[in-house]
């Protein structure tokens, strides 16, 4: 294909040749007849007109093919210069070109566009061997597919994940490797899958990219299964300490008291008051014991919260039941615009309950107030809750299931309360006032859930 593009160029330029020459005849033709003439009609002899027309032609083919090989020798270097620039050889240059002419300078820019060329290639080339390395490197499982699904790349991790070498792995089709569920589909997820070099839980991703203008897919294979035991195990000690620390503190008072009791009724013989000492002992152990048992209950019902059932919500009807509901101060409601969203009702009761009355609580220790109100931004509904309380002392441990700071409080409405938020795609996050003593409330759900 390369020699025939050259002889179809170097065809072309026969073509032009042969019109510079005529040119070039062309344009001493008119001299050279007029000395011929000149020579014939004067007065010399036969040798010497014969021997002066001779040279008189000679020249003027000389300066002919002359003129031919100045203007064409450039063009041809030009071609040359431009035919390795196509095909890719970037490391040609031209010489001995003088930059007072024209010609000087296109040769110039043709060698500084061969630099620029052969400069952005190495800068290819480079960031390609790097781009290689790091996949070569990284713990992750990186497979290459093209739009026929037949695997054209795979780096170490993949290899050892499949348990084969790259070159038993190249151009095989994904069924046969066991990755085409992960070419269709949804393009992220989790998923529990054994492979011929472990198993586990594993994190997939699938992109899509052209190579030579082709469709390709890239997929990207991640082990979660350490990291999700290690997040586990830290859960599962979050949780030990958080029921052991609340179990300590029902059961000590109530074995104390027992013990306390058990050496009352030993006593003989027993004091006056011991009746009125075993009531409130007893009275001591049932609140203990009723403390634990509303403990796992809301555990239980953190544990278990349904799923939402989106049905059409009201927000004004919404926000003015839940204000309604706290007897203990009036709660001033801002007024927002008429929305609807669609939403569990009943779960955004709860929620909305939760946080007024947490807003409540703090305003009654300061004699302050609290404020609802609502507003549609971007595409969402905000609603606050703000009150005129001391505060909060410490954010960190807000939504750590179990924490309170107060005296009989569960630490379980706020952790179910981000829940439920989050279950309709929305948030709930909770700030000291910047304007006041105080703390904001602020919860974000989507006006039209996604599907």
């Amino acid at each position: 294909m390369l020699r025939s593009s050259r002889l179809r160029r170097r065809g072309s330029q026969i073509s032009h040749d042969s019109r510079i020459v005529l040119l070039a005849l062309a344009a001493g033709l008119p001299a050279v007849i007029a000395s011929i003439l000149f020579l014939w009609f004067g007065d010399y002899s036969a040798k010497i007109q014969w021997t002066l027309s001779v040279i008189i032609l000679g020249v003027w083919l000389g300066c002919s093919f002359a003129l031919h090989s100045r203007v064409t020798r450039p063009l041809q270097t030009i071609s040359n210069l431009l035919a390795a620039l196509r095909e890719g050889d970037f490391s040609i240059r031209a010489r001995g070109y003088d930059r007072a002419d024209t010609l000087g300078d296109v040769m110039a820019e043709i060698n500084a566009l061969g630099a620029t060329l052969q400069e952005q290639r190495l800068g290819a080339v480079e960031a390609t061997a790097l781009l290689g390395k790091i996949v070569e490197k990284i713990d992750v499982a990186v497979f290459a597919f093209d739009r026929g699904a037949t695997l054209k790349l795979v780096n170490r991790a993949g290899e050892r994940l499949l348990a084969q070498g790259g070159d038993l792995l190249v151009g095989r089709e994904a069924a046969d490797l066991g990755l085409a569920d992960f070419l269709a589909g949804e393009e992220t997820g989790l998923t529990d899958v054994m492979f011929p070099g472990g198993s586990g839980r594993w994190e997939y991703r699938r992109t899509s990219f052209r190579q030579d203008g082709l469709p390709h897919q890239l997929l990207v294979l991640s082990d979660m299964t350490r990291a999700l035991r290690e997040e586990e195990r830290q859960v599962w000690k979050r949780l030990i300490r958080v029921l052991g620390h609340e179990l300590n503190n029902s059961l000590a008072p109530i074995r104390s008291i027992a013990a306390s009791l058990d050496r009352l009724l030993a006593r003989n013989p027993r004091p006056d008051d011991w009746e009125e000492d075993m009531h409130r002992g007893l009275t001591i152990i049932g609140n203990r014991g009723e403390a634990l048992s509303r403990f796992m209950e809301g555990y239980s019902r953190l544990s278990h919260l349904p799923p939402p059932q989106p049905q059409s919500l009201e927000v004004s009807a919404w926000i003015r039941r839940a204000a309604g509901l706290e007897t203990r101060l009036p709660i001033a409601v801002i007024e927002g615009p008429e929305l609807v969203i669609q939403a569990d009702g009943d779960q955004l009761d709860q929620l909305l309950i939760n946080l007024l009355r947490n807003g409540a609580d703090a305003a009654m220790a300061t004699r302050g107030g609290v404020t609802v109100g609502w507003a549609r931004t971007a595409g969402q509904l905000e609603v606050w809750v703000e009150d005129e309380g001391p505060g909060l002392p410490n954010t960190g441990n807000l939504f750590v299931p179990f924490f309170t700071t107060k005296p009989n409080g569960s630490g379980i409405g706020l952790v179910l309360s981000r829940e439920i938020a989050e279950g309709h795609g929305g948030s709930l996050t909770l700030a000291n006032r910047t304007d006041r003593p105080g703390c904001r409330a602020l919860l974000r759900l989507p006006i039209h859930p996604p599907r």
